[in-house]
């Protein structure tokens, strides 16, 4: 049975690899397999197939992703752990990012009511949120924050005069983030 695990394991890491790389379309059965190190048949034995895979490399995301948002945490904390994930696993961000550039064509038929808004409205009637702002586009701001250093890493450098894996440009990343975040809130009176 560890020897099942540790396949496992490995083909979801060199699955990760490939399609952030490739896209689910681009990425090859047999590119995964070999950079596992094991036989591509092993991907329909434990995932059912290419799909299955990317499946089950979204599916270890969310396990993490719904630890995330626990009772009283703050939105910039929040923030700031989707921020450190991003910097920490960089070829997760690379596979979203590509998905959803992949998936640019389908905007229209992917449109849903949204339902992760419904936190970012209760942060705004909790005044964490300021009523003029839109949660929607809040969202939408704190989703380019958070992947702007993966998308704009020669700009990060340029800017900031510090390399993006480096921890001083992490802490620093991390607390700007945090100090833009609290600025969303209502002012107090």
């Amino acid at each position: 049975m560890r020897d099942a695990e540790r396949t496992r394991a490995a083909l979801l890491d060199a699955a990760l690899v490939e399609f952030a790389a490739k896209g689910r379309a681009g990425a090859r059965v047999s590119d995964i397999a070999e950079r596992a190190g094991v036989n591509k048949q092993l991907i329909s034995y434990y995932f059912g197939g290419k799909d299955g895979l990317y499946d089950a490399i979204l599916e270890r995301w969310y396990a993490e992703e719904d630890r995330f948002d626990e009772p009283g945490i703050t939105l910039d904390e929040l923030a700031s752990r989707y921020l450190r994930v991003g910097l920490n696993q960089p070829l997760l961000q690379q596979l979203f990012i590509r998905e959803l550039l992949d998936d640019a064509a389908d905007d229209a038929a992917h449109a849903t009511d949204a339902p992760e808004l419904a936190g970012l409205h209760a942060r705004q009637a909790s005044g964490e949120i300021a009523e003029d702002l839109d949660p929607a586009f809040v969202l939408l701001m704190l989703q380019g924050m958070v992947v702007a250093h993966s998308l704009f890493r020669r700009d990060a450098v340029r800017f900031t005069g510090m390399h993006v894996d480096s921890p001083e440009y992490q802490r620093r990343a991390e607390e700007q983030l945090r100090a833009i975040v609290r600025r969303f809130a209502a002012p107090e009176t």
